[in-house]
Parts: C-alpha cells; sequence; structure tokens
C-alpha cells in the first residue's frame, strides 16, 4: 500500500494550490482520508478529514472557508484545495489513510506561501 501526496509548491500570499493524495493497492473511497501538516519545529497538526462511512468533511478552524477536501473516485484520489494561502501555511503536508487500526502515510509535499 501507498500513498502519495503532491502538488505543493512556492506560492505568494493569496494564491492557491490543490494538493493531491492518491493511493496505490488502497481503494480510498473506503478509509477516511486526512490531510495534516508540518511547519518547521512545531508538531504534526491535522488539517482537514474526510469520513469513510458518510463522507463527512471537517477542517481545523484555521483552514474553515479556505481550504476544501474532495475526491476523485474513478482515480482514486483524493484533493485538498487550498486557496487565500497565507504565510502561515506553510508547511509540510501529508495525506493519511486510516480504517481502524490501519492507517497508512503518504511523503510529504512541501508548500510554501510568500508575503
Amino acid at each position: 500500500v501507498q500513498l502519495q501526496a503532491s502538488g505543493g509548491g512556492l506560492v505568494q500570499a493569496g494564491e492557491s494550490l490543490k494538493l493531491s493524495c492518491s493511493g496505490s493497492k488502497i481503494t480510498l473511497e473506503g478509509w477516511g482520508i486526512g490531510w495534516f501538516r508540518q511547519a518547521p519545529g512545531k508538531e504534526r497538526e491535522w488539517v482537514s478529514y474526510r469520513g469513510s462511512r458518510d463522507g463527512t468533511r471537517d477542517y481545523a478552524d484555521s483552514v474553515v472557508g479556505r481550504f476544501t477536501i474532495s475526491e476523485d473516485v474513478d482515480e482514486n484520489t483524493v484533493y485538498l484545495q487550498m486557496n487565500s494561502l497565507k504565510p502561515e501555511d506553510t508547511a509540510v503536508y501529508y495525506c493519511a489513510a486510516v480504517r481502524w487500526p490501519a492507517e497508512y502515510w503518504g511523503q510529504g509535499t512541501q508548500v510554501t506561501v510568500s508575503s
């Protein structure tokens, strides 16, 4: 099983990025999918979550109204659309698939937002 996060880059404040989390040997539709981020010198924090059963979507307060989690079932990919990016959004972003007791993590993708 592999997850791959991609789509990071360097943008200016106010711009947008769309991250992708694709799965290999795992059907993401049946798993809870979370996006997390870790900034330099800080602990990893949760950003967004898509529930596996009812598709519930939830967001950290810091990204509500700016980030949107979505999914393309046919592409087996979960996305994180990030709008109105701020310098404090700068971090390595990770996706994870969770279905207790198993969980899988992808490698991170760097997002850098310049002021």
